[in-house]
């Protein structure tokens, strides 16, 4: 495999390639998370519906607002407020009033609570304009009542329709079918003309470092165990490493067990047996057949133990032997799960790129790495690191997680930046904690862009946190260890979503 040595790539801000749907309620809340109040960005939306309303339509029409309980349906009210000046509105509510899910929401429906008429049997037949404002992103699967039958009467109204930000039950089973949809920031995935009708793009104010940089939005992927979940149903996870350096496996499976996967196999050179498996009671630590170092014998026995698991690292504390390092190419070829490259197994895969066609996964380089992949030096500046990243990252077919003061995430089409973290992560051993946090994360399902950004952010957090209770003194472990309370500071708001 060949690395294009001298390349320019120009990365254009806003453009357009039509991210996916839970994208932007990424958006909306690193937004919120940069300053930016989320009541101001509703406020700004239901504007920008009643202007392309009143652009499309004229004034003097009757008008119905449908709105459901969430922030969608705040758009709906503010849309109203923006068009009963100029037409007869009236606004219908798919749930009772006390069910609005956002304060912003039920602020944006004090303004027009006076314009509300009963959903339940209402006439939509005789409306000019539906402004359907019923369900935003994120629908999936079948559409529950009361928001099927709202649906099917909006189709049967005969009136003109225009959706908010997406068509009700835009993902699901049944949808709205508008003659006109005004979007936010940019289109969603998915959208066309066919089922979307015109679509207008309205930008309401999201910061360009809302998309640019990872946060708390990150968490809308993060997989919350499922009630009715059993062992090993919330991910299972091979390390393959140690041998010279016995913590850092140990340090990965922490990681991989806090960010919560159910179990964590470790295979582990005879010499590193003892001392890791003596770590923590929570491991399941399986001694290889090579005594100091990772050797050919090992492939077969590694091999074995892949279909158990979700998600594989390989690399941490391996070191360089030769023997090892060939050991390493051989098992990434026979690997068929998804898999984080880290460490001494990026040195492996530095003198045979072509180990990794047909990969699918996460490689972590620092500075010194990437050089050895790629036989670049890298810049300083975050923001010329990242055409390289995705230039390393469209060679591999691997997402990059270059780690650095400002981590870069990168895959062929995508980038973002991740300055959680800080200079006591220097401390040996957070690299590992990191990998073992992305490795849970492919593991619990999440695509490897998505489990490695949200990866750098939790453990930049986690450690933003022993900076905070501990000083500069602290350790991988402590970083560890405060990943969960990384992970509540932030998943609340998805709970019950």
């Amino acid at each position: 495999m060949v690395f294009p040595k001298e390349r320019i790539i120009r990365i254009l801000e806003h453009e357009s390639h039509m991210l996916p749907v839970k994208e932007f309620a990424v958006l909306d809340i690193n937004a919120e998370h940069l300053g930016v109040p989320a009541g101001f960005l509703m406020e700004n939306a239901g504007r920008a519906v009643a202007e392309v309303v009143s652009e499309r339509y004229g004034a003097k029409r009757r008008i119905a607002v449908v709105c459901g309980p969430g922030n969608n349906g705040g758009d709906g009210f503010v849309a109203a407020r923006h068009l009963k000046d100029r037409n007869r509105v009236s606004i219908l509510v798919a749930k009772p009033i006390e069910r609005i899910h956002s304060d912003i929401a039920r602020d944006a429906f004090e303004a027009v609570k006076d314009l509300v008429v009963q959903a339940e049997g209402a006439d939509l037949s005789g409306y000019d304009v539906i402004v359907d404002a019923v369900l935003g992103t994120g629908v999936s699967g079948r559409i529950q009542e009361p928001y099927s039958k709202l649906i099917d009467r909006i189709n049967e109204s005969g009136a003109e329709v225009v959706s908010v930000d997406v068509p009700s039950g835009f993902g699901g089973d049944m949808m709205v079918h508008p003659d006109l949809t005004v979007t936010f920031h940019d289109v969603k995935e998915g959208m066309t003309e066919a089922n979307s009708g015109d679509i207008v793009v309205k930008d309401i104010g999201i910061p360009t470092e809302a998309a640019q940089f990872v946060g708390p939005g990150e968490f809308a992927y993060y997989p919350l165990p499922a009630p009715e979940s059993h062992k090993g149903d919330n991910g299972r996870v091979l390390i393959v490493g140690g041998g010279p350096f016995t913590g850092a496996p140990a340090l990965a499976a922490m990681g991989a067990y806090r960010i919560k996967v159910d179990l964590v196999r470790i295979a582990v050179p005879e010499r590193a047996f003892v001392p890791v498996a003596s770590y923590s009671p929570n491991f399941i630590v399986h001694e290889l057949s090579g005594r100091s170092h990772l050797n050919k014998k090992d492939v077969r026995e590694v091999e074995d133990l892949l279909p158990w698991s979700d998600a594989m690292l390989i690399g941490p504390g391996l070191g360089e032997d030769k023997e090892a390092m060939e050991a390493v190419r051989d098992i990434i070829v026979r690997c068929d799960k998804p898999l984080v490259i880290d460490a001494d197994a990026v040195q492996a895969v530095s003198k045979e790129m072509s180990v990794l066609k047909g990969k699918r996964g996460i490689l972590t380089p620092h500075a010194g790495e990437f050089k050895r992949l790629t036989g670049i030096p890298l810049p300083k500046d975050p923001e010329a690191k990242a055409p390289l990243a995705m230039e390393l990252a469209k060679a591999t077919g691997m997402t990059v997680l270059l780690k650095g003061r400002v981590d870069v995430i990168a895959c062929a089409d995508r980038v973002k930046f991740n300055r959680t973290g800080n200079a006591g992560m220097t401390v040996g051993g957070t690299g590992d904690v990191l990998a073992g946090i992305a490795t849970g994360l492919l593991a619990r399902g999440l695509a490897p862009f998505d489990a490695a950004r949200l990866a750098a952010f939790v453990s930049g957090t986690a450690g933003d946190m022993a900076l905070q209770e501990m000083g500069y003194g602290f350790l991988a472990t402590d970083v560890a260890e405060r990943i969960p309370r990384a992970v509540r500071a932030f998943i609340d708001r998805f709970l019950y979503v």
